[in-house]
């Protein structure tokens, strides 16, 4: 039986993870071993849990105040001296993090075959996201298959030379996940329990009270964008007294300091600690909008016919702009206004988005992903 390393480190990983590692534990001729870097700890374990995993292996390298040079360079040793024990026939990385550049640069070294989920992504500036562009054009030149999301991802492999038949479109592994956990919901009636936990931060019955979801953490946003985003919420909820802002703040203090100076007296913007996967996708189903500069949300919320602008200047997921499921409003304060306000005020436009078709899948990438795999470490090794 062939093994699979799964590494993951932050909670995105996890996330669009999860659906791989469930679909390879039902692989009759493959092993899955889970690894977590732990370039994030708490966020990264939470998410696990939400689809009852737990890592095999946990090198648990969060540090405070870490570089990504201290990242990189202890990834680096932690991986070699794992995969020198494990022996993996193959490794597979997911999007565009350290962990994933790492996981694949450390798997290349050590002659073992490399995937790489969510592939093909590009915003063609190297500077946004930062460093994520990078990170996953790297690892597109050391991966052995490809599994990108869509025929656009596709074509960008295929304009940088990769071979077709090392690709395999998917689907977007993100889709997976969110249907497994709203199954979950409807069917065990977490949906309830979910709504009453969240109400010791937000107060009784806040799923009735209109609101707009927001989350932002991009590193190419800190200082003036966070700054600009944050004069933007404190207008809209000025503007928008019936509405609320739910806002689950990330723990870096490039984020926590801004929002909480700006946005921290105004009553109708809920400042939340981050959230676990289920109560997030519960905030997701019963928000109005999204605002947002995560890559993942920007496949999640269509997938609830959530439209979702996007506080970036640039997207690795055009798909979702073409669709109209999406929008661009960069981290600029009157941009951010005007397409919220848009939004809550014609209702034409928001029913355009938000029942606009999603693009990235059908929820079975975790089958193709594994399929691929399989037929390559027992056909091909």
């Amino acid at each position: 039986m062939k093994t699979v390393a799964v590494v993951v480190g932050t909670r995105p990983e996890a996330i669009k993870m999860a659906p791989v590692v469930h679909a390879l534990r039902a692989c009759p001729t493959l092993r899955s071993v889970l690894v977590s870097s732990g370039q994030h700890i708490e966020m990264l374990r939470d998410a696990l849990q939400a689809f009852d995993l737990t890592p095999d292996h946990d090198l648990a390298l969060m540090r405070p105040g870490q570089t990504l040079a201290s990242l990189t360079a202890a990834l680096a040793t932690g991986l070699d001296g794992l995969f020198a024990t494990l022996k993996p026939d193959f490794c597979l990385v997911q999007g565009d993090t350290t962990t994933a550049l790492m996981g694949a640069l450390i798997a290349f070294y050590q002659h073992i075959g490399v995937g790489h989920v969510e592939a093909g992504l590009r915003s063609f500036n190297m500077q946004a996201p930062f460093p994520e562009e990078a990170n996953r054009c790297l690892v597109t030149r050391i991966t052995d298959l490809h599994f990108p999301p869509t025929s656009g991802s596709r074509d960008n492999l295929l304009r940088e030379g990769v071979r077709d038949e090392a690709i395999v479109v998917t689907g977007n592994t993100v889709v997976d996940a969110l249907l497994m956990q709203t199954k979950r919901q409807d069917e065990s009636g977490a949906r309830d329990a979910l709504r009453q936990k969240l109400a010791q931060s937000l107060g009784a019955a806040w799923w009735e009270r209109p609101y707009v979801l927001i989350t932002g953490h991009r590193r190419e946003n800190f200082g003036e964008g966070f700054r600009e985003i944050c004069r933007a919420l404190s207008e809209l909820a000025t503007r928008f007294a019936t509405h609320d802002f739910i806002y689950p703040v990330h723990l870096n203090p490039n984020v926590q300091g801004p929002v909480r100076e700006t946005l921290g007296a105004a009553a109708n913007v809920k400042l939340l600690a981050p959230q676990s996967y289920p109560e997030f996708v519960r905030l997701m189903q019963d928000a109005e909008l999204v605002l947002t500069d995560s890559g993942g949300i920007q496949e999640e919320a269509p997938s609830l016919g959530k439209p979702v602008l996007v506080m970036r200047d640039v997207t690795e997921r055009p798909e979702a702009v073409t669709a109209g499921t999406t929008r661009l409003v960069g981290a600029h304060r009157d941009t951010i206004v005007d397409g919220v306000t848009e939004l809550l005020r014609d209702r034409a436009a928001y029913a355009r988005m938000a029942k606009a078709t999603n693009p990235f899948g059908d929820g079975k990438a975790a089958s193709r992903i594994v399929a691929a795999i399989d037929t390559f470490v027992n056909t091909t090794r």
